[in-house]
């Protein structure tokens, strides 16, 4: 197992190696990093070095740059045409060997079989590769069972993902072992059971380009319009087209090529192919479906949001259709097939979320046009999904899809969408395009939001949060152009007339964090009651930077949860500090893997919703109002508070409960 891992051979010091190679040495692993010349191998220690550094200066390693670097040891691969004694000599020392050269079936054949000779008995072999087959590449070795996929995504010290993919005879405790080094090496894992071309990302992405290029080709859009579609209708990192210049369209094209020699059907696309041909391959080239100021150069292509005129349901029905294949087949649970396109392509939500809030009858329909429309054969609608739409679960409009929801209301405002799934309700901040910056429309529309969500006796507790990869930003600064000081004074104060009604409104109000909270978001999410955030959270007042200071209860709320001093140090820099900082000391109640969060959020809100309603708001008035007050007036307070609450219905039920030893119905009576 992982545990008895000390030493790992990376073979492959290119993009993906020196990264993972880079993880083993934080992790404490002794490296052997291994290419074919001296050259190759100084430039990934150069570079792993520069990494290690903008690391140790974010506080994000625990030990010093040498300390980590001296764990690292260049070996030279090749010597005359022929693997060398010092691989084999590497090799015999390790307990397990990362490789990460070209996507070539041959060459890795050549690796697995040396490494096979030469490696201990009990060592795992692994691959990083992204679509080959384990199965094919286990052929060339004499154990097999020993030989798994262990796919990083790139960049490796970046991405939290990691595909642990079983070939035919790969044991379970193989798989085991890998996992548990992979969350060593600080990562989230996805098991891949069956190996089939592209694993779980790559096939559900390449549904995704496939239906891009679909759209563009036969259904006469144009490349703008698709990749507005994807970032602000869909809420996607990137455009469709903007990715794959991003990544390299000759990394796609490769990929691609080899998941249909394997079987994986798709429609031409001849935008792809012809760029391919012409070694347009994106930002590396400096053209491809954009162009660049340079090589290497990214600049974000102009992507405006009135082009987003696709239904984006045409873009995400068939990414669904793989999705659910994958599922029937058994090559993967729905958790980790969600867990996979969040964590490995950033999506804000998972492809059988997204399938939920489509309604599966709408995407059966879509899967349909495009077989139609398009004449795309394999875009008949998987049998899963045709069995669910029999059955009536369509999704959370029916209150059950590929998830369970109870019933559903939903009211889109023009800055939130406000969901009551009884006995919860959910604020979402909405504008993903902006990352959910604060504007004075936004304010209103909470405080009337939580204004009607009080009222309802059929909602007990309330979650905030955001849409699409952030929280909120912070104040929309675009809204305060030739704006005066008394202007600034009435949005402040109004800001903190909502974070006083969030601090002191008479439900429990939880807060879940995702990416960034900074300036006027932090301060929103400081007044609710508990804070939870995803383990890839941001959070800071960086207001200083623009020459002000926090103005809707920043100074105030973040002494009084983290301490004067760490307040003073956080305001007065304006750094910014991930979740786990931020969870030390006291800015958040508790930290969870970014799949999690809002199933953590639910599962608090659901049991604070059986909780006694009046109980819970005196003991956030208790709490709170005792803050603000010295001791003896808080003690009277809590005093008369806890008297008070034993003439109300719910202490008789609660007691009567207790002594029939069954579980309370508490009413707020």
């Amino acid at each position: 197992m992982a545990g008895e891992v000390k030493t790992i051979t990376v073979v492959g010091a290119g993009t993906m190696g020196h990264g993972i190679a880079e993880l083993a040495a934080i992790a404490g692993f002794k490296v052997y990093l291994a290419d074919i010349n001296i050259d190759i191998l100084n430039n990934a220690l150069q570079r792993i070095r520069w990494s290690l550094e903008k690391l140790a200066e974010k506080g994000r390693i625990r030990e010093s740059v040498e300390t980590v670097m001296s764990r690292i040891t260049p070996i030279v691969s090749v010597r005359d045409g022929e693997y060398s004694e010092d691989l084999a000599k590497a090799l015999s020392e390790s307990d397990f060997m990362i490789e990460a050269i070209p996507e070539k079936l041959e060459l890795k054949q050549q690796l697995f079989a040396f490494a096979d000779k030469h490696a201990k008995e009990t060592a795992i072999l692994a691959s990083n590769t992204s679509s080959l087959p384990i199965t094919e590449i286990a052929a060339a070795t004499s154990r097999p069972e020993k030989v798994v996929g262990m796919h990083f995504f790139n960049p490796p010290v970046l991405m939290p993902l990691v595909e642990v993919v079983k070939g035919e005879k790969t044991s379970e405790e193989t798989v085991a072992a890998t996992v548990d080094l992979a969350k060593k090496m600080g990562k989230q894992t996805v098991v891949v059971k069956k190996d089939v071309p592209g694993f779980i990302v790559n096939r559900i992405l390449g549904r995704l380009m496939e239906s891009a290029c679909l759209l563009v080709e036969r259904g006469g859009y144009t490349v703008v319009q698709v990749d507005a579609t994807a970032k602000y209708l869909l809420g996607l990192p990137m455009g469709v087209f903007e990715l794959a210049d991003y990544s390299g369209i000759d990394v796609f094209y490769y990929v691609f090529e080899a998941m249909s020699r394997r079987g994986f059907r798709s429609a031409k696309c001849s935008i792809f192919e012809e760029k391919f041909k012409a070694g347009e391959y994106g930002v590396k080239a400096g053209k491809g479906i954009y162009s660049y100021p340079a090589p290497n150069k990214y600049v974000k292509p102009n992507i405006p949001r009135e082009e987003a005129k696709v239904d984006p349901l045409l873009l995400m029905a068939l990414p669904i259709n793989e999705a659910a294949w994958l599922l029937r087949e058994d090559v993967a649970t729905r958790e980790d097939i969600d867990k996979a396109v969040k964590l490995g392509l950033g999506w804000p939500k998972g492809v059988f979320e997204y399938a939920d809030e489509f309604g599966l009858d709408r995407v059966v329909e879509a899967l349909e046009r495009i077989k139609r429309d398009f004449g795309v054969d394999h875009a008949e609608p998987d049998p899963l999904l045709k069995k669910m739409v029999e059955e009536g679960r369509i999704g959370r409009k029916a209150g059950k899809g590929f998830y369970e929801y109870g019933e559903v209301e939903e009211k889109k405002m023009e800055t939130l969408l406000v969901r009551v799934e009884k006995p919860i309700a959910w604020i979402v901040l909405n504008r993903p395009d902006k990352l959910n910056a604060i504007s004075p429309k936004m304010i209103m529309e909470l405080s009337q939001a939580l204004d009607e969500l009080e009222e309802r006796s059929d909602v007990r507790a309330v979650i905030l949060t955001g849409a699409g990869r952030a929280f909120s930003a912070g104040a929309d600064v675009t809204a305060f152009a030739q704006v005066t000081p008394i202007d600034i004074l009435r949005f402040s104060r109004k800001f903190q007339e909502l974070t006083l009604k969030i601090q002191f409104y008479t439900k429990p109000v939880i807060v879940a964090i995702k990416g960034y909270a900074l300036g006027g978001g932090l301060e929103l999410a400081m007044s609710g009651d508990i804070r939870i955030a995803s383990e890839d959270a941001m959070l800071g007042q960086p207001e200083i930077n623009l020459g002000f200071i926090p103005g809707a209860g920043g100074t105030q709320r973040l002494a009084r949860l983290a301490g004067p001093a760490r307040a003073k140090e956080l305001i007065m820099t304006g750094d910014m500090i991930p979740a786990s900082d931020a969870e030390k000391m006291g800015i958040v109640n508790r930290v969870v893997p970014p799949e999690l969060l809002e199933q953590e959020a639910s599962s608090l809100a659901l049991k604070l919703a059986e909780k006694p309603p009046i109980a819970l708001a005196a003991a956030k008035y208790a709490i709170d109002f005792g803050l603000e007050s010295n001791i003896w007036a808080g003690l009277q307070l809590e005093a008369s508070l806890f008297s008070v609450l034993f003439s109300t219905e719910d202490v008789i039920e609660g007691v009567t409960a207790f002594l029939e030893k069954r579980k309370p119905k508490f009413k707020g009576r």
